[in-house]
């Protein structure tokens, strides 16, 4: 299998980003991001698990015939390493979201049939039934549950990228006091960072000056000059940057959903069947060691979840 140091060259923040912790937390919990190789190749293995056949009885009917697993993914355009992305090949979807799909379609018996689609469009395929499931990096949130059923499989974490050696460590509202820190507008992490300034101006502490570029190769350049002293964006980009480019360290998470713990879930249609078996095939690969395995190959030890959930408390309404 052939295996190559893949270049980050611009990161897009997906609106949809999973929850995790509501606490901040180092990055220590998931090991060392720097230390993760990736495979970009169109013909690598997927990691798989065996077919659990009383849990492949609990499908509807329907998919149980049909053989397939039909799941939309949102990384049509290129994507978004390590989550869902395009390998070398130019053509081929892989990542994290795509051997989460292969793994619950092994245990349930089921071929994946993988389609990448833009964002907008895997909602609407989900609501005319073109896809069974969604698996595309999706946070719980309480106005989704209104529509759609989740089958959580992975925590959803921000993280704060620092250059290397900078010494800083992120734990709470208290550690961004009078510190620059780049963010992109309109986003979950900057309706964190402007709640910690909150919180920072009532503790009579300096709030954070936040910045905003338009282009991920700035960030990181205003990050290497000292120009800036964090970004805050979602941790699986920052993970496969750090690996990559090995220029910046993960110093603190937090999730996405703060103050709420938030997860990201596989998702269907409200009441279709289907979110059951799919949560006893994220638990019975948990069980079996292969759910780490793929969290493994792509850095993301700190997300894993120890049991899969159906239609958890996520997101809160405004």
């Amino acid at each position: 299998m052939r295996k190559r140091w893949s270049l980050l060259v611009g990161i897009v923040v997906l609106a949809a980003a999973g929850c995790a912790d509501p606490q901040t937390s180092a990055p220590a919990q998931g090991g060392d991001a720097s230390q993760v190789a990736f495979d970009t190749s169109a013909k690598q293995t997927h990691i798989t698990s065996a077919k659990v056949d009383s849990i492949a009885a609990e499908l509807p009917a329907k998919v149980r015939e049909s053989g397939k697993l039909v799941v939309g993914n949102g990384s049509a355009g290129g994507g978004l390493p390590p989550l869902g992305f395009t390998a070398d090949d130019n053509k081929t979807p892989i990542g994290v979201e795509i051997d989460i799909a292969y793994l619950v379609a092994s245990v349930l018996g089921l071929q994946a049939e993988i389609d990448t689609t833009s964002w907008e469009n895997l909602f609407l395929g989900l609501d005319s039934g073109k896809y069974q499931v969604g698996i595309s990096n999706i946070g719980v949130s309480e106005l989704r549950k209104e529509k759609y059923d989740f089958a959580t499989y992975r925590l959803g974490l921000h993280a704060f990228e620092a250059k290397k050696g900078s010494g800083l460590k992120v734990s709470g509202p208290a550690d961004i006091s009078g510190k620059t820190v780049a963010v992109s507008s309109g986003t979950l992490q900057e309706a964190i960072l402007v709640d910690w300034n909150k919180q920072n101006v009532a503790a009579g502490r300096k709030p954070a000056n936040l910045k905003y570029y338009q282009q991920a190769a700035d960030t990181y350049l205003a990050l290497q000059s000292g120009r800036i002293d964090l970004y805050l964006g979602p941790n699986p980009n920052a993970s496969y940057h750090v690996a990559t480019q090995h220029q910046t360290e993960i110093v603190g998470t937090v999730s996405s959903s703060y103050p709420v713990q938030g997860v990201v879930g596989i998702t269907t249609k409200k009441d279709d069947g289907l979110v059951k078996p799919l949560a006893d095939a994220l638990n019975a690969a948990i069980a079996d060691g292969s759910y780490a395995k793929v969290l493994a190959k792509w850095g993301l030890q700190a997300e894993a979840v120890p049991k899969s959930l159906i239609n958890p408390p996520g997101l809160p309404k405004k």
